[in-house]
């Protein structure tokens, strides 16, 4: 992972992969570590996003993140309004909390770290297409036997999933601060 700061972190795969879940456990674990987390979220539905409870933004606070945003077809939640908002600039913004890891949920082809969920053979062509993995959470054994790539994987219930990147994030904000 390489060393910026704040530390910038992708959850991407496709529709019901289980990224927003994946994404509360890692906030959780993240919050629980002493490490502040913000979050963007790519709004992937088509259509402005709505700012209801219970939403995936929502569940990103619950879980412990400082704040939160999600972009979609020129919405950006904040209510703020223009004709599109670039990635750069949703992460600009999120840099106004001061947070150790910026998390991002969704956009696939942006470079940052990521990890790729697959959810069952058909997302496999997401290894060709996607960049900058770092690592995979697959949810049938078939997957990961179609894995022809040297990064760590985990079946969807392994718990050492979180636990790693967890502990992968901390020590890249520890780099950061040891540097300052």
């Amino acid at each position: 992972m390489a060393v910026v700061k704040p530390v910038i972190f992708q959850v991407v795969g496709y529709q019901n992969s289980g990224k927003t879940t994946f994404l509360i456990r890692l906030i959780q674990a993240l919050t629980k570590e002493g490490l502040k987390a913000v979050t963007i979220k790519h709004h992937g539905h088509g259509g402005k996003p709505e700012g209801e409870r219970g939403k995936d933004t929502g569940r990103h606070l619950e879980a412990g993140a400082l704040a939160t945003l999600v972009e979609g077809d020129g919405r950006l939640i904040l209510q703020a309004e223009d004709s599109n908002w670039s990635l750069a600039e949703q992460i600009r913004l999120m840099e106004f909390f001061k947070a150790d890891v910026i998390l991002i949920e969704g956009h696939k082809l942006e470079l940052y770290p990521k990890l790729l969920i697959l959810r069952d053979k058909a997302d496999l062509s997401l290894l060709d297409k996607v960049d900058n993995i770092s690592w995979i959470i697959y949810w049938e054994d078939s997957i990961r036997d179609s894995i022809q790539l040297e990064i760590p994987s985990f079946h969807i219930d392994d718990e050492a999933s979180v636990h790693l990147i967890t502990q992968n994030i901390k020590k890249c904000v520890q780099k950061i601060e040891d540097k300052c």
